[in-house]
C-alpha cells in the first residue's frame, strides 16, 4: 500500500495524520526486530519465562516508539525502538516478579557490600576483597554471582529522572549511545547523564568491554565470550558485577543528591 512512499515520507505523513494504516504498516515492518531483541532477553532468562509472553511485551514498547519517536532528530527509528521494546519488556517482568525474593535479596545485599568497598577503597573492588567482606569463598561468590544474572538484567532498565517525568535517562540508554563514552560529546546535556558515563569510564576494563559489546555492539554473552576468549558464564559474571558496581555507585550519589 506505501510502497511508492519512502520511509521518510510515512514518518512526516503519520506525525502529522496519525492514520492507523501508517501505525499498522510500521508495526508490521518492525515486528522482526520485536522477535530479534525479546530473543536476545530470552537467553538469560529461566525456563518459566515464556518467549512468547516476552513478544507480546516487547509489542507494546514498539507501539509506544512508534508513538513517540521524533523523525526530525538524528536518530534511526531502529536505534530508538529498540530501547522502547526492551524497556517495556524489562517493565513486565519486573511487574510480575518472576525473581525469586531470596535472590533479589542476595543481589541487594552483593551491591551494598560493592558499594561499601570501592567507598572505601576508593577504586574497583577485587574478587577476592568482596568475597572476605562477604565471608565466602571466592568459588562461592563466583556461584553467587551466577545466580543472580538474571536479576541484574533488569537493574539497567531503571529510570533516572532529570527534572520532571518527562525528562528522564537509564543507564541502559547511556551505554547505548556511542557518544556516551566520551564525557566532552554530552557536557551540555543533563548532570545524571556524566554521572552514569563517569561510573561506566570507572569500571575495570572487561566489564566495561562486556557492558559495550552486550548493549551497543548487540552481542549475546555466548558471542562476547568468544571475543574475549574466555566461557559464557565467565562472562555472565562480568555483566553481574558490572551492573552491581554501577548500581551501587548511582544509588550512593543519588542519596548524596537527595541530601
Amino acid at each position: 500500500m506505501f510502497d511508492d512512499k519512502t520511509e521518510e515520507e510515512l514518518w512526516k505523513n503519520y506525525k502529522k495524520t496519525k492514520d492507523l494504516r501508517i501505525r499498522e504498516h510500521f508495526v508490521n515492518q518492525y515486528a522482526p526486530l520485536v522477535k530479534y531483541v525479546a530473543g536476545k532477553i530470552a537467553i538469560g532468562m529461566p525456563q518459566n519465562v515464556d518467549f512468547d509472553d516476552l513478544v507480546g511485551y516487547g509489542v507494546f514498547g514498539l507501539l509506544d516508539a512508534i508513538e513517540k519517536f521524533d523523525p526530525t532528530k538524528d536518530i534511526k527509528f531502529k536505534t530508538y525502538a529498540v530501547t522502547r521494546i526492551r524497556g517495556a519488556i524489562y517493565d513486565e517482568l519486573r511487574s510480575i516478579d518472576w525473581v525469586p525474593r531470596s535472590v533479589r535479596q542476595k543481589a541487594k545485599e552483593l551491591e551494598r557490600v560493592i558499594g561499601k568497598l570501592e567507598n572505601r577503597l576508593g577504586r574497583a573492588a577485587r574478587d577476592d576483597e568482596i568475597a572476605k567482606e562477604l565471608g565466602i569463598s571466592s568459588k562461592e561468590l563466583h556461584t553467587l554471582i551466577l545466580k543472580i544474572s538474571g536479576a541484574s538484567i533488569l537493574s539497567l532498565s531503571d529510570v533516572w529522572y532529570v527534572g520532571d517525568e518527562s525528562d528522564k535517562v537509564s543507564v541502559m540508554e547511556t551505554i547505548e549511545s556511542p557518544k556516551s563514552l566520551n564525557p566532552d560529546v554530552i557536557v551540555e546535556r543533563e548532570e545524571i547523564k556524566n554521572i552514569i558515563v563517569q561510573a561506566i569510564s570507572d569500571l575495570p576494563d572487561k566489564e566495561k568491554k562486556v557492558l559495550i559489546l552486550y548493549y551497543y555492539e548487540d552481542l549475546t554473552l555466548k558471542e562476547i565470550g568468544e571475543v574475549l576468549q574466555v566461557t559464557e558464564s565467565r562472562i555472565s559474571q562480568l555483566h553481574t558485577k558490572a551492573i552491581m558496581r554501577l548500581r551501587s555507585k548511582l544509588m550512593n550519589i543519588k542519596k548524596s543528591m537527595v541530601i
